[in-house]
């Protein structure tokens, strides 16, 4: 039914961003089980890159993202408007760097950013009333941080959002756009990121890092057996070309020449 390259497609998917898990579970979890945000992996992937070891987050809405940023972060406060969440959370969430806040009331939750002194290098605003938590976020935004609004494509069809994108983009921040499928979904969504101009996080490795599923991930020893059984066409004189530029591209790559 299907070709074996467009198997391998999928194969992809199930093992190394374990999707299907994540649809059939309704768990934000990558392959190994650790958890992941609720964004699109686009946006996931080049957000795991930096170093957030003495950063501070701020979260409106929880979720398993909570415990993706307390697992680099130096500090994370979550703010939770319902109340049987809030409970589920507290139980669940044991994190001595993450503290998570039940704020149900509409003014008190977009201002619970404002009830500490901290300004925070790391604003996600992912809950209810995402307008007035722009708004609010825009304000305790540290020099040098980024805001990320989650499901941000929906300012195609609603006031809030509009409002929300009109906020943070009046504030001179730089917009950049992941769009892509994430956790959990059968359909593509985008999470934006709006970034201080003088933002310079500083990556915890080489950027970019190989991402899930990435050909230079593997060994050159399984990336030829990659490149052979899933690139290569069904014509000996094309496959024999392609393979001896895959070879040298991959004898550029690993000897670091210019």
């Amino acid at each position: 039914m299907y070709s074996n390259k467009f198997k391998t497609f999928i194969q992809i998917w199930q093992k190394d961003f374990a999707i299907e898990r994540t649809i059939d579970e309704r768990v934000c979890l990558d392959k190994d089980g650790h958890p992941l945000p609720w964004y699109t992996y686009p946006a996931i992937e080049y957000l795991r890159q930096f170093d957030y070891k003495e950063k501070k987050i701020f979260e409106f809405g929880c979720g398993m993202s909570s415990l993706f940023w307390a697992m680099r972060a130096k500090k994370v406060v979550s703010v939770e408007d319902n109340p049987e969440w809030f409970a589920k959370w507290q139980k669940e969430f044991n994190m001595p760097n993450l503290e998570v806040r039940c704020r149900s009331s509409d003014n008190l939750y977009e201002r619970a950013v404002f009830e500490d002194e901290d300004r925070y290098d790391v604003i996600v605003v992912d809950g209810k009333r995402r307008a007035a938590c722009c708004e609010a976020a825009v304000r305790k935004l540290a020099d040098g941080g980024m805001i990320i609004l989650d499901d941000s494509d929906r300012v195609n069809t609603s006031a809030e959002y509009i409002a929300a994108v009109a906020a943070l983009q009046r504030s001179n921040l730089l917009q950049i756009d992941f769009y892509g499928f994430c956790p959990m979904n059968n359909y593509t969504k985008t999470t934006s990121l709006f970034l201080h101009r003088d933002f310079d996080f500083k990556t915890s490795g080489v950027q970019p890092a190989n991402g899930w599923g990435n050909l230079w991930s593997m060994s050159r020893k399984e990336r030829k057996i990659f490149y052979r059984e899933n690139v290569l066409v069904d014509n000996a004189p094309v496959a024999r070309y392609q393979d001896h530029n895959q070879e040298q591209e991959e004898d550029h790559c690993e000897t670091g020449s210019h």
